[in-house]
């Protein structure tokens, strides 16, 4: 079994796999960190080295890879994997897909608190914040509700939602 969680940046996806992975023993794949590992690069260096178009298909060569060879794990994807050439279907077709939701006040109160570790709104500013989210998660939403189950994650423990996630699996056909 494949778990993927896909979700705006700040929606819980990288601490949530954590939990969930050790709860139900499964080993876990941060997608970033695994482009990162095979590029020899940060994700930041191979966007001003090489560029986006580089990464996207980097990215996309990296997911299919883990959902070919990995079984009983969690990957925990980029906030953009699923909108970049068929990805969410490739992710629907070969593991279960989850939708960590938050809402527009959540991801700024999560996000303005690391922005120098996120480099798309490093630049910022906190008053425009909400605004880049809110239209940034409007373009993105089309593709994260084509996922299998979708989690809610605003006023909830990470315990929880991984709860919840635990309840989702144990239903899954």
């Amino acid at each position: 079994m494949i778990i993927s969680l896909v979700g705006y940046m700040g929606s819980g996806k990288s601490h949530i796999s954590k939990i969930l992975g050790e709860k139900i023993n499964f080993k876990i794949f941060d997608l970033d960190k695994e482009i990162s590992k095979k590029k020899n690069m940060t994700i930041p260096e191979i966007f001003e080295k090489k560029g986006e178009i580089y990464f996207r298909k980097s990215e996309k060569e990296t997911l299919e890879e883990l959902l070919a060879t990995q079984e009983n794990c969690i990957i925990s994807l980029g906030g953009g994997t699923p909108v970049y050439y068929n990805n969410m279907e490739i992710l629907n077709n070969n593991s279960i897909t989850i939708y960590l939701r938050a809402n527009i006040g959540t991801l700024v109160q999560r996000l303005s608190k690391q922005k120098e570790k996120r480099p798309l709104i490093a630049r910022i500013s906190e008053d425009d914040l909400p605004e880049f989210i809110a239209k940034h998660l409007f373009e993105r939403n089309i593709f994260y509700n084509k996922a299998q189950y979708i989690v809610d994650t605003d006023h909830k423990t990470p315990e929880e939602i991984v709860e919840e996630i635990t309840t989702i699996l144990q239903l899954h056909p």
